[in-house]
This record gives structure tokens, C-alpha cells and sequence, in this order.
């Protein structure tokens, strides 16, 4: 094998083995193959930046998109190795290293993973390839994580861990065997780059807002086939701030209808219920069974904005249709019914005679 084919194959094994090194391993003597002009102080320094708004309802699903900006810095540097005037191969080796130096602020391979400790606040994308970003340099497009926020989850202020690992060049050595002044060519010119780990974490927060919040705390109505019923349905404000103009819209779905869907319920205060009435119509083939329907609740906000709230589910059940006697036993019970009143009416004649 050549110079060169050995230099490369080394150099590719130091990058890769780096992964598997702790962020402050010391150089392995094999990397010393070529010669090591500098020694530059420094290293990236990413700041992550959570674009829009950073508040959201309970229940919801979003997106969280995060931008990042590499403030890294060169803190300064050494010579590592003093080259005389007249040494041409060394100046040009030593110019050329300084070169590659100054990437040591640049963050290779960028992975992202953003975790919550509450159980309430799930981050549900796993890691996320961020690209490599240079010195000064804004990430091209977001880093994008979706969270689910627990319906059940109290109003305040979350904190997510965002981590950040990458690679970043920590020493070049450069060697070869002669400079051509003519051509300014150095012959058989090796590049060995260092590469180490580094992790940096940052704390992302997310709001989740004081708002209203409705949920159905009981309800009650006996629903028969091809019968009519009233549905009573207790709703609870459970939020954090009141609620005023509250009306109730019912979707009636089959076998069920309603030619009236909307309650009015008035103010309601964080912690406080009331009784939405409901006229129902249940189809004559409907199963027994539970069954789901579905509402919404309108409102005024504390800022006097009109919202609507997300689905709030109501469970109902058919009961079996009611037994009726058969067309007989009706009969009969007629026939029956009637010989008993002409036997009262026969005994008062009797009595009076």
C-alpha cells in the first residue's frame, strides 16, 4: 500500500472511531502522521430559537418548528511548530493548515431529540437530522417536532430538553514531501482531520393556556325505540376562566334526531355546571346498545371573542322497546273489562229493586 492509500485509510478510521470517544479523548499516537502547525482554541455553539407562538389549548397536536444559529467562536490559537523563512514546503503546509483550522467552529451532522419529562406533554417524533451548519450561519429550514398536549393537562408553562449532537473538527495535521515553486503543487500532501463529540442541551418552553374547558359530568333520560325522551346533560366548566354565552349544539347522527339541538346555558364560571335539556327522537329499528353522540360548546371568551370548543362527547344508551300485549290478550282484556261493568251495573239494579 502507498503513502497516500495508508494516510487515507488511517484518517477514515480516526473519524469514524471519534464517534465512540468521549468529547475530551486525547489524541491517539497513530494520528500523529503528519505535522501539526497550530493548535486552535475553539469550538461551534448552537442556539435553538422556537418560532411563532408558543402557546396552545389543551387536547391539542402541534407542531413545534425550531430554528438554530451557530454562534461559535475561535478563542484563540498557538503555533505548535516554529518554520524558519525560507522553508517553503512548511510555510505553504503551515498557511494551508490554517485554513482547515478555521472550520472548527462548524457543527457536523446535527442530531436533534426533544423530550418531556411530564407525562402530560408528549414530544411523539423521535430524533431529527439537522444538517451541518457553519460559523455565524442560520439553519436553511426548521427542525421540526410534533407534541401532544394531554386534554387533562393544567394551564402553565412547560419546559422541553432539546439535545443537540454533532461532530466538530478538533486538530488537522498536514504533511508532504515537496513544494514546486513553479506550480505551487506540494507533492503527496496528507490531510489528517480529528474530529470530536459534543452535546448541547437547551430548554425549549411551551405555554399552555388559561381558557375555558367543558366537560360532560352526567347524564340522564331513558331513550326507548320509536319513542320520544328528554336528555338531560350536565356540563362542567373545568378551565380556568369563565365562559360567557355558553350554548350547546347537539349533532344528532342515526338512529337518533332532534328538531331541537341547541341549549342555552348562560355564564359559566371555572368550576360551575349546568343542565343542557335536549328533545330527542329515537328511530323505531334502533339496537339497544350505548351509543355516542357528539357537541360543541360556543362561548365568550374573557376578551370577548367569540370560540367554539373542541368535540365533547356525550354517552347515551337504547333501551329494549317496551313490552305491549298482543292483539288478543288486548282483545280479551276489552271483552273482560266490559262484562265487568255490566255485572256492576246489573248487581246496583238488583239493589235497587
Amino acid at each position: 500500500m502507498n503513502k497516500n492509500g495508508l494516510f487515507a485509510t488511517i484518517t477514515t478510521l480516526l473519524i469514524l472511531c471519534s464517534a465512540a470517544l468521549p468529547a475530551q479523548a486525547a489524541f491517539p499516537k497513530n494520528f500523529d502522521i503528519s505535522e501539526n502547525y497550530y493548535n486552535v482554541y475553539g469550538s461551534p455553539d448552537l442556539n435553538a430559537t422556537l418560532i411563532g407562538d408558543n402557546q396552545y389549548s389543551r387536547g391539542d397536536t402541534v407542531t413545534l418548528n425550531i430554528e438554530m444559529m451557530n454562534k461559535g467562536t475561535i478563542t484563540g490559537f498557538e503555533a505548535d511548530k516554529d518554520v524558519r523563512f525560507g522553508e517553503s514546503l512548511d510555510l505553504v503546509l503551515q498557511q494551508t493548515e490554517m485554513q482547515y483550522e478555521s472550520q472548527v467552529t462548524t457543527a457536523v451532522g446535527i442530531l436533534a431529540t426533544l423530550k418531556s419529562d411530564d407525562p402530560n406533554i408528549k414530544v411523539k417524533s423521535g430524533a431529527q437530522q439537522a444538517g451541518t451548519l457553519k460559523q455565524g450561519k442560520q439553519s436553511s429550514s426548521p427542525t421540526k417536532f410534533t407534541v401532544e398536549i394531554n386534554k387533562n393537562t393544567s394551564a402553565g408553562i412547560y419546559p422541553l430538553t432539546l439535545e443537540l449532537a454533532y461532530q466538530y473538527q478538533n486538530n488537522v495535521q498536514l504533511g508532504g514531501d515537496e513544494y514546486d515553486t513553479t506550480t505551487g503543487i506540494v507533492t503527496n500532501k496528507d490531510v489528517g482531520i480529528w474530529y470530536e463529540n459534543k452535546t448541547q442541551t437547551q430548554t425549549i418552553y411551551i405555554k399552555v393556556k388559561e381558557e375555558p374547558y367543558f366537560e360532560v359530568t352526567n347524564v340522564t333520560g331513558d331513550l326507548y325505540p320509536d319513542e320520544g325522551g328528554v336528555l338531560r346533560v350536565t356540563y362542567k366548566n373545568t378551565g380556568e376562566e369563565p365562559a360567557k354565552d355558553v350554548t350547546v349544539r347537539l349533532s344528532a347522527a342515526d338512529p337518533f334526531s332532534t328538531t331541537d339541538d341547541q341549549a342555552y346555558l348562560g355564564t359559566l364560571n371555572p368550576g360551575e355546571e349546568a343542565v343542557a335539556v335536549f328533545d330527542m327522537d329515537v328511530d323505531e329499528t334502533a339496537t339497544p346498545k350505548p351509543y355516542s353522540l357528539s357537541s360543541e360548546i360556543l362561548y365568550e371568551d374573557a376578551d370577548g371573542h367569540d370560540q367554539v370548543s373542541d368535540t365533547v362527547k356525550i354517552n347515551v344508551e337504547v333501551l329494549p322497546a317496551k313490552e305491549s300485549l298482543p292483539g288478543y290478550q288486548f282483545g280479551t282484556g276489552i271483552v273482560f273489562m266490559a262484562l265487568a261493568a255490566c255485572f256492576v251495573i246489573f248487581r246496583k239494579k238488583q239493589k235497587q229493586e
